[in-house]
């Protein structure tokens, strides 16, 4: 397939939905029209187009499924202003219904690398003692814990957090807030490792179950918000009606359980609850510790994010929400299962 060509007709499709094959083929040059009518076919049959109408009157867009997966330039999308970037500014509901439960999340290549790295924690994880395996699972947990805090803004260094977590000693001039976000998290992953079967199969009571332990004490309301809340550094809105948001977590729920790859599963748990934000505050961590929650009852590695910049997650996120576009945090997924496998097993 014509590489440069394909990118080409792609590009052209999402600026210019429901093009006809002359208008593909006078904005995508080099090529025939008719080596253009072929690619368009191959791509159809992709399923990283879809077409309305018959014969002539046939017009072409990109897909939903390609929408999920196109190549996106981080540093060029956040050039522009968040007043200027055309986004999908409310909740898509066919994400739910109709894309995610029939997309692959991982292409063959990424499978493959995903199914090595999992071979090898296998493979490390039996070469240990219990008493090491339990240390490497301490460190991951201190690990998690104090990134997942710092992405929501939470002060405490590394050390800071071993220190608190490991012998309960507060860190001089940091808040109260900053500490319980920190225990909270502790205690949320003690308990998906003591109960390791408890989100099989995943639904919205044992979601807000979770919340509740890394909400508690931080003045925050437990269960499906009932008012509207706003994201920073974005347009887009969430849903703000309980009953569409419990509707929301429970297809959600569905599509995940739905899924036979474990992988699958905890993406997809960490960026649709984001998406949904059923909770007034939270979400993102609750996201984090579900999808480690997954992989963890599963029987393969979790993951701590220690080496994500928080920008950098925040801004892969931003990209799920105005563009329902997985890859920078697919790509950041990835490389995390990477890091945990090699750094804590």
């Amino acid at each position: 397939m014509n590489t440069d060509l394909v990118t080409a007709i792609l590009h052209f499709l999402r600026e210019h939905p429901w093009s006809s094959s002359k208008e593909i083929y006078a904005n995508s040059s080099p090529g025939s029209y008719s080596t253009v009518k072929r690619l368009i076919t191959e791509l159809l049959h992709e399923n990283l187009l879809v077409r309305k109408g018959i014969g002539k009157a046939s017009t072409y867009s990109c897909s939903p499924h390609y929408q999920l997966f196109y190549p996106i330039d981080i540093n060029h999308y956040f050039e522009k202003e968040i007043d200027e970037r055309v986004i999908q500014r409310t909740f898509n509901f066919e994400l739910l219904s109709g894309v995610l439960p029939n997309a692959t999340i991982f292409s063959n290549s990424e499978t493959k690398h995903l199914d090595e790295l999992q071979a090898e924690f296998h493979t490390k994880v039996i070469e240990l003692s219990a008493k090491e395996y339990e240390k490497a699972m301490e460190h991951l947990a201190i690990d998690l814990s104090w990134k997942s805090s710092q992405i929501e803004g939470n002060t405490y260094s590394l050390l800071e957090t071993e220190r608190l977590l490991k012998d309960k000693i507060t860190a001089t001039g940091k808040t109260k807030d900053d500490a319980v976000m920190l225990l909270n998290h502790k205690e949320a992953i003690d308990f998906i490792v003591a109960e390791r079967n408890y989100l099989t199969p995943i639904s919205l009571s044992k979601i807000e179950d979770i919340h509740s332990i890394l909400i508690q004490e931080l003045g925050v309301e437990r269960n499906i918000r009932i008012r509207k809340v706003g994201i920073s550094g974005t347009n887009y809105s969430p849903l703000d009606n309980e009953f569409q948001i419990k509707e929301a977590v429970t297809q959600m729920c569905d599509v995940i359980n739905s899924k036979a790859n474990i992988f699958e599963k905890a993406l997809l748990g960490l960026v649709l609850l984001s998406y949904i934000q059923p909770f007034v505050d939270g979400n993102k961590r609750t996201a984090r510790i579900i999808s480690n929650a997954i992989l963890f009852e599963g029987d393969h590695c979790p993951i701590s994010f220690r080496t994500v910049d928080a920008i950098d997650y925040k801004k892969a996120m931003l990209i799920f929400y105005e563009q329902n576009n997985l890859q920078p945090m697919k790509e950041i997924f990835i490389e995390q299962c990477a890091f945990a496998v090699r750094t804590y097993f």
